[in-house]
């Protein structure tokens, strides 16, 4: 693992808790960023002709990755953009449930649109709230972050497959942002039909790059409305065969991004997908306890179960400049200050962490 943090050159003298907000570029990525970009200075439309099966291959090694059938992977920009074009395909005819102040890219899209829409509540009782609403409200849809952005509660993941097999209409449209390269993740079998992400966060591959996952049974549930040449392949004759996940790339996409992505899967696949989620694991259960020993938490998530790697303390600004001031970089989330820990943070991190936060108080 040493060897592996020689990566973060920033680790070398920062505390970085702050991957909800952005992950960290790494050497070898940079490596292959410039190489790319040399490549384009000295070759033009050559070195992109020539690149374009990266697309592809990235778009397999997404699939593969999340264990999801390559033709229903699209590469999109971020999640915010999928959603909006996801939805305009959408009768509005549907009753949606949410999550109360969930991640606004999640909330937004329906609320500025004809859904008739109510919220589920999160605390320590997510599931059974989703339930009980599914079961008397009539709920058609539930879109909701896996992750949520503030507090780091995550949804249980085998209640919504559970949940899926109980009411095998409903639509489960989910964010992945903030969860997404955290653990190992089988989408065939999660029970969710539509998931999102960005690129950015946990999965560390930087910005302007995302994908959508869809599961067959929900494809001819939406009638996609965008389109370009890009997603009939550029093929002027090959307008009416364009495939469901191509209608969310209708322009060109970036091989310098999307390269990006299939190089930081590649990555945290050199590494393990069990070995990170076991790092993620043990840093969450020490923060967790931690926090709570300080009286810093929040009820929800002390009672909750399980829980991300996101935890959001009780904490002024002056708490928070304290902590920048002592080169730990967190962020200030609503009422309180938020931290978020990855397979690149140790548990020697989080206790210099609550070493400053007690001269802070």
């Amino acid at each position: 693992m040493q060897k592996i943090l020689r990566e973060f050159p920033l680790l070398n003298q920062y505390i970085y808790a702050d991957t909800p907000a952005s992950g960290l570029l790494y050497d070898s990525l940079l490596e292959w960023r410039q190489d790319h970009d040399l490549d384009f200075l000295i070759g033009g439309s050559i070195m992109k002709m020539k690149s374009l099966g990266l697309i592809t291959e990235t778009r397999k090694t997404v699939g593969s990755f999340f264990h999801c059938k390559t033709e229903n992977v699209a590469l999109v920009q971020n999640f915010s953009v999928a959603i909006n074009f996801l939805l305009e395909g959408l009768e509005k005819n549907h009753k949606v449930l949410l999550m109360e102040n969930d991640y606004p890219s999640v909330n937004w899209p329906f609320e500025s649109r004809d859904f008739s829409v109510v919220y589920a509540k999160i605390d320590e009782n997510l599931e059974q709230h989703i339930l009980e609403h599914v079961k008397s409200d009539e709920i058609t849809i539930l879109a909701l972050s896996l992750v949520q952005w503030i507090n780091g509660i995550q949804i249980d993941l085998e209640f919504l497959k559970t949940l899926k097999n109980q009411h095998p209409d409903l639509i489960i449209l989910a964010d992945g942002t903030q969860f997404c390269g955290t653990t190992d993740f089988n989408f065939e079998e999660s029970g969710i039909d539509i998931l999102g992400a960005s690129g950015y966060k946990w999965l560390l591959a930087g910005y302007g790059n995302g994908f959508l996952l869809c599961n067959d049974r929900v494809k001819n549930r939406f009638s996609i409305k965008t389109v370009g040449f890009n997603a009939a392949n550029a093929d002027v004759n090959g307008k009416g065969n364009i495939r469901f996940s191509k209608h969310f790339e209708p322009g060109h996409l970036d091989t310098l991004n999307f390269g990006s992505l299939k190089f930081s899967l590649d990555f945290l696949n050199v590494i393990g997908m069990q070995k990170v989620a076991a790092q993620n694991k043990i840093l969450s259960k020490k923060a967790k306890k931690a926090f709570t020993d300080l009286d810093l938490l929040e009820e929800a998530v002390i009672l909750r179960k399980e829980h991300s790697s996101i935890f959001k303390i009780k904490g002024e600004t002056k708490l928070f400049q304290h902590l920048r001031e002592n080169d730990i970089i967190c962020s200030r989330r609503g009422d309180g200050i938020r931290f978020g820990f990855h397979f690149y943070n140790t548990e020697n991190d989080i206790d210099k962490i609550i070493k400053i936060i007690k001269t802070g108080l």
